[in-house]
């Protein structure tokens, strides 16, 4: 489910035609996509109000979680108010009148690259890694060059006017990037609704201290869905970690847990409550 957003521009990071563009006309068909060239200017798009809301890229079930990321939620002034799951579905593109017998070379991004891997061997392809999937879609159309292809998205063929040689060309059927949908304010769904709570922690550098704040979720019943790691300090003695759990801190079961998680860490950041996407329970 989507939050009950009616905006009317979207940042995005990337550039025309991206995945991440594409997640943004699925989701808000009827808003402006902005694109930032960094993730930290789509954070600041919306932070300014130059877009209502951003359509971040979090972890790929392929490719793990997005780098860069996280360092930027704990001070991004930002909430999650919603999440979306993208298919990745790669299209291989040429300018017009390429065919795959003619093709010699192929550019994409390098994880984009490795997921097709099999059809660039059938093809014998040269294989060159790009910044991204849609800027490569955007380079060999403007080079014309029929010897040259790329591997994007249907909506980079349509931006940049590329023909589309083969759909599906991924080894791997089921490619799924998690996108979390940013807001200036905290849009918390009903607590009658299924949600997800995302937060960041410091525990106390104490032995037993992350089991301890964890331990709250365990005996009131809350389900962790994730829950990752990250060094903050130069000695790397200090752990920030990140987690999701399924629930609402307008019940009382999450209420406990977090007082539990409050009384045993520092620095916690509470970074939204939003519906639970669908996708969760079809998988």
């Amino acid at each position: 489910m989507t939050p009950q957003l009616s905006p009317k521009t979207v940042a995005f990071q990337g550039v025309p035609g991206a995945y991440s563009n594409l997640a943004c006309r699925e989701v808000f068909p009827d808003a402006d996509a902005m694109a930032c060239l960094t993730f930290q200017a789509a954070f600041e798009a919306v932070r300014s109000g130059k877009a209502d809301v951003g359509m971040i890229p979090i972890e790929n079930t392929l490719g793990g979680r997005v780098a860069g990321i996280h360092s930027l939620l704990p001070d991004s002034g930002l909430f999650i108010v919603g999440e979306h799951f993208q298919k990745v579905e790669h299209m291989l593109l040429a300018p017009k009148g390429a065919t795959l017998e003619g093709l010699k070379r192929i550019y994409s991004h390098e994880q984009a690259l490795a997921q097709c891997k099999v059809l660039i061997e059938n093809l014998g392809l040269e294989a060159i890694a790009h910044a991204d999937t849609a800027g490569a879609a955007q380079e060999i159309a403007e080079r014309g060059d029929v010897e040259e292809a790329a591997v994007a998205s249907s909506l980079a063929a349509e931006t940049y006017d590329l023909e589309i040689l083969r759909s599906r060309i991924e080894d791997k059927i089921g490619n799924t990037t998690r996108f979390v949908i940013m807001a200036r304010q905290r849009m918390d769904p009903p607590p009658s609704e299924k949600s997800i709570m995302s937060l960041m922690f410091n525990v106390r550098s104490v032995p037993g201290s992350l089991y301890k704040a964890l331990g709250g979720f365990a005996t009131n019943g809350v389900n962790v869905v994730k829950l990752e790691s990250y060094i903050t300090d130069m000695s790397f003695t200090k752990a920030q970690f990140y987690a999701e759990i399924e629930g609402h801190p307008g019940t009382l079961a999450v209420d406990r847990a977090l007082d539990e998680v409050r009384f045993f860490s520092t620095n916690v950041k509470e970074l939204g409550v939003y519906p639970a996407h669908p996708f969760r329970s079809a998988n």
